[in-house]
């Protein structure tokens, strides 16, 4: 049977230096895992992109410390994981012991989709269990309806998602469970791959509980309980002094998510995201009730835990604990403590099982997009402009009998903030992962990337301009299938401060034989694909902060010269005249046209 930590257990004080020793040593386990995890892995999601999280908690599934490379997403759902690994396990009368080893992918208890996997270890010392060594993974495929993770759009409930796995034990009391493991090699395409980062996984793990244990060892178990409970405290309380900085009062925004634009059913398409923040003293409530309802057959519904209440935390922290302007606040529970998250149940951003999730990462970043918005009315100076979302494309096939899998996510793109120009071609907000670099595409795989590069002309014009999105063709060069998930063809990322709109993403279909180009809407099912057949991506370019005739003529000449700009789009947007032989500024007049007040009314596309 399992022993949990006595309650309430009365910790000693503990001195700020051995405090942040112990943080430092805990971050390195952290550290450790992830480093483990990405150099054992075989798929290029995991080892290049980086779309995984370590972390350490102690007995009451509170994060202690998190590897700080790896993303978003995927660290801050892992407590929540974990409590639905132990409320699977308390419906099911199942206990913990040593040497257990759990699998836990269920959406509705704590996981931020199927395909992001965790794997904990229950960290017990001398019979009592002191805390958990925890990962997650973005893995391949989970034996879902079509190919692949993503892209899985026409899953009708949770169930044609692939497998779910509720507090699953690979290993009990040290013994692997073989069945389980079979289970998993006959049931998932490209087997060797996930189980392979599966396996990555479960050593990571185990290398926490290793490294977690000796430091137990080293400073006794109540100096690191203290120590981290002292870290949250700090946390806490730093979290509550950005917010008491900012005034009292209520605050809204909206923004919309394209759906299904090519769905007749309007229920499906332009879907309205609500967010209100209330602040009262150093306590905030983030309220999304307005957001529109559920989608019982389409997977672009959002967890409430894993993934709403992650886009929330990340963009708080990000906006209020900027590490650019401040000292580094350690990330852990403690963080949250002041804010709680108002969702109404069967909304978009609080679905009812069985409502399908798997295409719940760019719809969530509009919940975050839109938090930020709404907090641009009492912090100005610490938020961007509309971001430009991401997309996620799913490519498969089959070379004889080996089934080879890949996903590939195309970067999206940060609005103009305060000083400074939005950030080109990165993924946004929470999701936060590595693009994947081509030489590795293409030594593994029958694609071939034929086209990789920065849109021109196209970011929202502003004082400090809109990121710009990348356009990104891959094409086939055996037979296969594809199937894309993504946001923002429709909604464009919004300007700020007199700041401009950026533009639209896009998606097309290039068909050699037919020598035509298809549009596509934001998401598509799966899909057969011929040799030489091509999909390209178009990011949405991010919103401008600030008036355009504002900006910097020798800003506006430089991007100019690097090709970000068109000559014509200087002087339209900007009131900048740039002499199209010599590329050389024309003070005079730019000045005369600056004082006109000359402006478009929109940016181009």
């Amino acid at each position: 049977m399992t022993v949990a930590l006595p309650k309430p257990r009365q910790l000693p004080k503990i001195d700020p230096v051995t405090a942040q020793v112990i943080a430092g040593a805990l971050n390195g386990v952290a550290l450790e895992m992830g480093h483990k995890l990405a150099r054992m892995s075989y798929s290029s999601i995991i080892r290049e992109s980086e779309d995984f999280g370590a972390a350490i908690l102690d007995a009451d599934c509170r994060q202690l410390a998190e590897c700080a490379y790896s993303t978003p997403l995927q660290l801050g759902p892992i407590p929540g994981y974990m409590r639905g690994v132990l409320k699977a396990m308390e419906e099911d009368g199942e206990e913990f012991y040593p040497g257990d080893v759990i699998l836990h992918n269920h959406a509705y208890y704590g996981a931020s989709h199927g395909p992001d996997i965790g794997i904990g270890i229950p960290i017990f010392r001398e019979d009592q269990l002191i805390g958990y060594s925890f990962t997650t993974a973005h893995h391949l495929d989970i034996g879902s309806s079509s190919p692949g993770s993503c892209g899985i759009v026409d899953a009708v409930d949770a169930f044609a998602e692939g497998l779910q796995f509720k507090a699953v034990k690979l290993y009990e009391k040290g013994v692997k469970n073989r069945q389980v493991w079979r289970m998993l090699r006959q049931n998932i395409r490209s087997s060797q791959v996930v189980v392979g980062d599966i396996e990555a996984q479960v050593a990571a793990c185990r290398v926490g509980e290793q490294r977690f244990l000796e430091l137990v060892e080293q400073y006794g178990l109540d100096t690191v309980l203290a120590a981290s409970e002292a870290l949250m405290d700090y946390s806490e309380r730093m979290m509550r002094q950005a917010i008491e900085r900012l005034p009292d009062g209520t605050y809204a925004a909206e923004g919309f998510i394209d759906g299904f634009l090519d769905d007749p059913d309007p229920a499906k398409k332009d879907l309205k995201i609500a967010v209100t923040v209330t602040i009262d003293g150093s306590d905030m409530t983030i309220d999304l009730t307005g957001t529109a309802p559920q989608i019982d057959d389409r997977p672009i519904n959002m967890p409430f835990v894993g993934t709403v209440d992650i886009a929330i935390f990340v963009t708080l922290r990000s906006v209020l604990l900027d590490t650019a302007l401040m000292a580094y606040v350690p990330q852990n529970s403690g963080l949250i403590r002041p804010v709680q998250i108002i969702a109404p149940r069967g909304c978009l951003a609080n679905p009812i099982y069985p409502a399908p999730v798997i295409a719940r990462c760019c719809p969530g970043n509009i919940v975050a997009d839109t938090l930020m918005k709404a907090l641009a009315q009492v912090a100005p100076q610490n938020i961007s402009g509309g971001i430009g979302n991401i997309k996620v494309a799913s490519y498969s096939g089959a070379l004889d009998e080996d089934y080879w899998v890949y996903m590939d996510i195309t970067e999206g793109s940060y609005g103009g903030r305060y000083g400074k120009d939005g950030m080109d071609g990165v993924d946004t907000l929470y999701a936060n992962t590595r693009n994947n670099p081509i030489e590795d595409i293409e030594a593994h795989l029958p694609l071939r990337v034929t086209r990789y590069e920065l849109i021109e002309d196209a970011s929202g014009a502003g004082k400090w301009r809109g990121g710009l999105g990348s356009i990104r063709d891959i094409q086939f060069l055996s037979p296969g299938q594809m199937s894309l998930e993504g946001e923002g063809n429709k909604y464009a990322p919004w300007g700020i401060f007199e700041g401009c709109d950026g533009t639209p993403g896009g998606v097309k279909i290039l068909n050699p034989d037919e020598d035509s180009i298809q549009d596509l809407p934001s998401k598509f099912p799966c899909r057969k694909t011929k040799p030489g057949e091509t999909l390209r991506t178009i990011s949405p370019c991010g919103g401008g902060y600030g008036h355009p005739l504002e900006r910097s003529p020798a800003l506006v000449r430089e991007d100019v010269l690097d090709g970000f700009l068109s000559i014509e789009s200087a002087r339209r947007d900007y009131g900048v005249v740039i002499d199209s032989a010599t590329l050389a500024l024309d003070d005079a007049a730019t000045a005369s046209l600056r004082q006109a007040g000359n402006r478009s009314a929109t940016p181009p596309f």
